[in-house]
């Protein structure tokens, strides 16, 4: 089956909105084909798994049509689509057992200074290896910009958790490149 999509301009979120509230099919496909690359890319940040990210993407997106009548409009939807991902990507993450308990005694390398000629593929490669919950903190904190009292309330850790997990993230990735580029 086949939907024909009627464009629904890029300025115009309230007319998808509305379409998307009245279950209008095509501005609910328009709705997804908008914002899923970017939550995709987003999910699987957090979750360095291409297969979970795909399904955290999916879940998310049911929840979106579920509760857009809750949506206040207080933020973007793309902001408020977001939230609702990474609070999926979280799920599945402590669904699938991925938090790590990271001995730090076995990693104990001298800090050493960034390289100039750190490549992003490198940096996603090392973000990519970080233990589970250091990643999720880091990629939401530095990448999306989340703060950390709202990564604390998302993850269900305190504020300074929070803080010493992003922390200890950098010092893994200094490590981690530093070793690459000796």
């Amino acid at each position: 089956m086949t939907l024909s999509t009627p464009s629904f301009p890029a300025c115009d979120e309230q007319l998808l909105l509305a379409g998307c509230l009245a279950h209008d099919r095509a501005a609910q496909q328009q709705l997804y084909l908008r914002y899923k690359t970017a939550m995709f890319s987003c999910a699987l940040r957090i979750l360095n798994d291409r297969a979970l990210a795909q399904d955290a993407l999916q879940d998310a997106f049911v929840a979106v049509f579920q509760q857009l009548a809750t949506f206040e409009q207080r933020s973007t939807l793309g902001a408020w689509i977001r939230r609702i991902v990474v609070q999926m990507a979280l799920q599945t993450l402590r669904r699938e057992q991925r938090m790590e308990v990271y001995d730090q005694e076995r990693h104990r390398e001298p800090l050493v200074p960034w390289h100039d000629g750190l490549t992003g593929e490198a940096l996603a490669q090392a973000i990519a290896e970080l233990p589970a919950g250091y990643r999720a903190v880091f990629c939401l904190v530095e990448v999306e910009g989340y703060l950390h009292r709202e990564v604390a309330e998302l993850l269900g850790i305190s504020e300074g958790t929070s803080k010493s997990q992003l922390h200890q993230a950098k010092r893994l990735l200094q490590v981690k490149l530093a070793f690459l580029y000796r």
